[in-house]
C-alpha cells in the first residue's frame, strides 16, 4: 500500500494482508476479516470517487471580475438611459441618429416612441459592450490551444481547467520512484578484485577468473531471467528490481545467460531469506568440483569471508586491514544510499554432497567464503531532473518529495535532484517520516507542512493529509504519482499528474493530466504552459477592460452633456466583436516564453487584475477618452471641417471618432501582448495567428468606413483624416512604453482599499477558514 514494489514478509508476528496485494512466495490459509468498503482498498476507492466540487483558482477570480464588470455595466447603462430619456422628453436632446427632436406638441406619439426605442437600444448596447461575454470564449480558446500544444510536450490533459491551475501552482508534491528516478534499479558502483571498477561494467579492470566466477554466480544464483532474441533485438530482463539490476550488470560484463547456465548444473538452492539476508546455490561445474555461490547483504556476506580474489585471479587471505578496507567501501556506498550486494563463493567436494533425496535438508556451508565483488545498486535520477527542479525553484514553485521508501534513500535522491541543497537542510522537519506526520494534530500538521521537503515511509493517508495541510495554508498543490496508493492525494490536490507508462489505471482516473513519458521534466513544461494560459487570460482582460472603460466613458459623458452618443449601436457591436471574439482569438494563442518562468506563482490570493494591469489600463483609457472627447466637443474647429450643414459635420466627426477608437484598440492589442515588458513587439513575428487577426480587423475597418456607410451610419474620410486617425492610435505605443517605466506598489489596489475600509482582516480570516479566496 506504500506503492513500493518491495516484498514484505508475513508470519505470526505480522499476519495481516491487504486486499489488492499479491502473494509472491509461500502458502497459507487466509481468513477474510473485511470486504468492500471496509478494506483499505475499499476506503481508497471511496475517497477518490467523492467529488469535492471545488472551483479552480482562476474560476473564483473570473467569477469576481465578471460580476464586477456586469454590475458596473448595468449601472452605467441605466444612468445613460435615464439621462437620455429625460433630455429627450423635455426637448433638450436629439435622437441618437440626430434626425428627430422631441418637442411637446410638435412631434407625433409614434415618432416619440421610435426615439425612445432608439435611446433604449443605445443603453442595451452599452450593457452588451460592458458585459464580458468574450471572457468565457477567451478562457476556452486559451485552454483548448494549450491542451493541444501540451500533447506535443508529453502531457495528456484529461480536465481542461487543469491547464490553468498548474500555472498557479505554488508547490509540487512528487513521487520518487518512476518520476524523479528511472524506476530501474541499476548497478552504479562496483568493487572487484579489491579495487573500484569504473565504469562498473569495465571487464578489462577485472581478472578473467573473477569475471568467470561472477558470471557463473549471477546466472545460477538468481530467480530472474534473461531473454536474448535470435534476431539480435533488445535483451529483456525479468525478475525483482534487484535481480534485474544484477542480471543487467552481468549482461554488460559479457554474460550469455543460457550458455552460462548450461555450463553447470544446480545441486541445491537456498532461496533468499529475509532473516539471513542472503541466498545461495550449489553448482556441479564438472568432474568432482562443486562451487557454492552466495549473494546477499554486503556486510553479512563479508563477515563470512576468509579470503578474496585479487587482480591476478589469485586467492588472498582476508587480513584485518583488508577487511577494514572492504568495510569502508560498503560504508561509502551506504552513505550514498546505495543498496550494497556482495558476491562470494567457495569450493566444495562433490563426495560430501548429500544424496539427491536427502538434499532437501542440506544446509549449504556459509563459512570460508572467498569474496568476488561488492556492488552498489540504486534507482538513478532521470536525466535532466535536477535542471527541472532548479527551474521550478527559480519560478517560485517548491518541489517536495513524498515516497514510500526509507528516509535515507529519499534523502540521497533529494540531494541528487536538488530538492535538498545540502546535508544541512536534511533535518527535521525538512525530512520527516509519514508516521510522525500522521501522529500530529491537524493544527500541528498545518504548522509544519510548509517546512517539509521530503516525506519518507508515507502511506496513502499520510500523503493525503500532507496535501490537505498544504491547501489549508493557501497553497495551490500539484501532486505527481503512479501507484494506486497515490490516488487519494491525486484526487484531493488542485491538480493531479499521473504517469502514463508506470501509472496504474486508478491513478490515471484520479488525475487531471497524464504525463506520457513519466518524466518530471515534462511536469515543468506543464507549469510553463499553465502560466502561459493564465498570462494570456490576463492580457485579454486588460485589453477588454480598456475598451470597456473608454467606450462607456465616452458615451456616458457625451450623453449627459449633449444628449447624443458618438458611438452608435452598430458601431459598438463591431467594437464588441473585435474586442471579444477576434481579440480573444489573438491574445489567447500567444505561445509561452521563458519570461513566464521568472515570475513567482500567483497562488490563491493574488488578484486576477494586477497593479501593472491597472496602470496600463488607466493610461490607455485616459488617453483614448481625453482625445476622443476633445474631438467630440470641438471636432469641427479642431479638424477645420467646412461642410454645408451641421449634420454633415457631425457625421464626419462621429465617423472620425469611431475610426480612431477602433485603431486605438488595434494598436493597444500590441501593448496588451507584453503587459510588463518594454518591448511590446518582442516575438510578434512568431505569432502568426495574432498578425493574421490584426490584418483582418484593419481590412474590415477600411471596408466599413469606405463602403458600408449606410449600414454603420458613417461617411468616407479624407486621406488626411485617415492619417490623423492612425497618428492618434500610434501614439499609444510610446505612451505605453513611458507608462511601463512608472513603478507600481506591491500591495494590490484591491487590498489597499479593503485596508482603508477595514475589511482586509475580515477577508483574510475568511480566506484562512475556507482555504480559498474571492476577488
Amino acid at each position: 500500500m506504500t506503492g513500493e514494489s518491495k516484498i514484505a514478509h508475513k508470519d505470526q508476528k505480522s499476519p495481516f494482508l491487504m486486499a489488492g496485494c499479491k502473494v509472491a512466495d509461500g502458502y497459507g490459509t487466509m481468513l477474510v476479516t473485511a470486504v468492500g468498503i471496509n478494506t483499505e482498498w475499499g476506503l481508497l476507492m471511496a475517497s477518490i470517487s467523492e467529488d469535492n466540487g471545488e472551483e479552480t483558482p482562476l474560476q473564483v477570480r473570473l467569477n469576481g471580475v465578471a460580476t464586477f464588470i456586469g454590475i458596473v455595466g448595468l449601472t452605467v447603462a441605466s444612468l445613460v438611459l435615464v439621462v437620455l430619456l429625460v433630455r429627450y422628453f423635455t426637448g433638450h436632446s436629439k435622437n441618437p441618429d440626430g434626425t428627430i427632436q422631441f418637442v411637446k406638441g410638435h412631434t407625433s406619439l409614434k415618432e416619440a416612441i421610435n426615439g425612445a426605442v432608439k435611446i433604449l437600444t443605445v443603453a442595451v448596447t452599452i450593457v452588451v459592450v460592458a458585459v464580458p461575454e468574450g471572457l468565457p470564449l477567451a478562457v476556452t480558446l486559451t485552454l483548448a490551444y494549450s491542451m493541444r500544444k501540451m500533447m506535443r510536450d508529453k502531457a495528456l490533459v484529461r480536465r481542461l481547467s487543469a491547464c490553468e491551475t498548474m500555472g498557479s501552482a505554488t508547490t509540487i508534491c512528487s513521487d520518487k520512484t518512476g518520476t524523479l528516478t528511472m524506476n530501474q534499479m541499476t548497478v552504479v558502483e562496483a568493487y572487484v578484485c579489491g579495487k573500484k571498477i569504473d565504469p562498473p561494467e569495465n571487464v578489462e579492470m577485472t581478472s578473467s577468473t573473477a569475471s568467470h566466477l561472477l558470471i557463473e554466480g549471477i546466472a545460477q544464483n538468481t530467480t530472474g531471467n534473461v531473454f536474448e532474441p535470435e534476431d539480435g533485438g533488445a535483451i529483456e530482463v525479468t525478475g525483482s528490481p534487484t535481480e534485474k539490476a544484477i542480471l543487467s550488470w552481468g549482461v554488460k560484463l559479457g554474460m550469455k545467460f543460457n550458455d552460462a547456465r548450461s555450463k553447470s548444473s544446480i545441486l541445491h538452492v537456498f532461496p533468499f531469506n529475509s532473516e539471513k539476508k542472503r541466498g545461495g546455490v550449489a553448482l556441479n561445474v564438472g568432474d568432482s568440483e562443486v562451487h557454492i555461490h552466495w549473494k546477499g547483504a554486503a556486510e553479512i556476506v563479508l563477515a563470512s569471508c576468509t579470503g578474496w580474489l585479487d587482480a591476478s585471479g589469485s586467492v588472498e587471505r582476508m587480513t584485518p586491514n583488508q577487511m577494514d578496507e572492504f568495510k569502508k567501501f560498503i560504508e561509502a556506498m551506504a552513505e550514498a544510499s546505495l543498496r550494497c550486494i556482495a558476491f562470494a563463493y567457495r569450493l566444495y567436494d562433490l563426495g560430501k554432497v548429500p544424496r539427491e533425496e536427502e538434499r532437501i535438508n542440506w544446509v549449504l556451508p556459509e563459512d570460508d567464503l572467498i569474496l568476488l565483488g561488492i556492488v552498489g545498486i540504486k534507482d538513478p535520477c532521470r536525466p535532466g531532473v535536477r535542471d527541472a527542479v532548479r527551474l521550478c525553484t527559480n519560478a517560485g514553485v517548491k518541489v517536495r518529495m513524498v515516497t514510500g521508501d526509507n528516509l535515507q534513500t529519499a534523502k540521497a535522491i533529494a540531494l541528487e535532484c536538488g530538492i535538498l541543497n545540502s546535508e544541512a537542510d536534511a533535518t527535521e522537519p525538512t525530512l520527516i517520516e509519514g508516521r510522525v506526520f500522521r501522529a500530529k494534530s491537524e493544527k500541528e500538521r498545518e504548522a509544519i507542512a510548509e517546512k517539509i521537503s521530503v516525506m519518507g515511509r508515507s502511506s496513502p493517508n499520510d500523503k493525503l493529509l500532507f496535501v490537505q495541510a498544504l491547501k489549508k495554508r493557501g497553497n495551490v498543490v500539484a501532486v505527481t504519482g503512479d501507484g494506486t496508493n497515490d490516488a487519494p492525494a491525486l484526487h484531493e490536490a488542485d491538480i493531479g499528474l499521473s504517469m502514463g507508462i508506470q501509472g496504474t489505471e486508478v491513478a490515471k482516473e484520479s488525475s487531471d493530466i497524464i504525463i506520457l513519458d513519466d518524466n518530471f521534466a515534462s511536469v515543468v513544461k506543464v507549469v510553463r504552459w499553465g502560466r502561459s494560459v493564465y498570462a494570456n487570460i490576463q492580457k485579454f482582460i486588460q485589453f477588454q477592460l480598456t475598451v470597456n472603460v473608454a467606450a462607456i466613458v465616452i458615451n456616458v459623458v457625451a450623453a449627459v452633456t449633449s444628449g447624443a452618443v458618438p458611438l452608435n449601436t452598430v458601431q459598438l457591436l463591431w467594437v464588441n466583436l473585435i474586442m471579444d471574439t477576434l481579440g480573444a482569438l489573438a491574445l489567447a494563442t500567444e505561445p509561452p516564453t521563458d519570461h513566464l518562468m521568472m515570475r513567482p506563482p500567483v497562488g490563491r490570493r493574488e488578484p486576477l487584475i494586477t497593479n501593472i494591469m491597472w496602470r496600463n489600463l488607466f493610461i490607455q483609457a485616459v488617453y483614448q477618452v481625453t482625445v476622443l472627447l476633445i474631438v467630440n466637443f470641438a471636432g469641427r474647429s479642431v479638424m477645420h471641417l467646412k461642410h454645408d450643414t451641421p449634420q454633415e459635420a457631425d457625421r464626419v466627426t462621429n465617423t472620425f471618432i469611431f475610426n480612431t477608437f477602433v485603431f486605438c484598440q488595434v494598436f493597444n492589442e500590441f501593448n496588451s501582448r507584453k503587459p510588463d515588458q518594454l518591448n511590446m513587439l518582442s516575438g510578434v513575428t512568431k505569432s502568426h495567428l495574432f498578425l493574421g487577426i490584426i490584418g483582418v480587423t484593419v481590412v474590415f475597418q477600411i471596408l466599413i468606413i469606405e463602403f458600408l456607410g449606410k449600414f454603420v451610419t458613417t461617411v468616407r474620410l479624407s486621406w488626411k483624416l485617415w492619417l490623423v486617425s492612425l497618428g492618434i492610435a500610434f501614439l499609444s505605443w510610446p505612451l505605453a512604453f513611458v507608462g511601463k517605466l512608472i513603478p507600481v506598489p506591491k500591495i494590490p489596489i484591491q487590498d489597499y482599499f479593503k485596508r482603508c475600509c477595514g475589511t482586509k482582516q475580515k477577508d483574510d480570516e475568511e480566506t484562512e477558514k475556507q482555504g480559498d479566496t474571492a476577488v
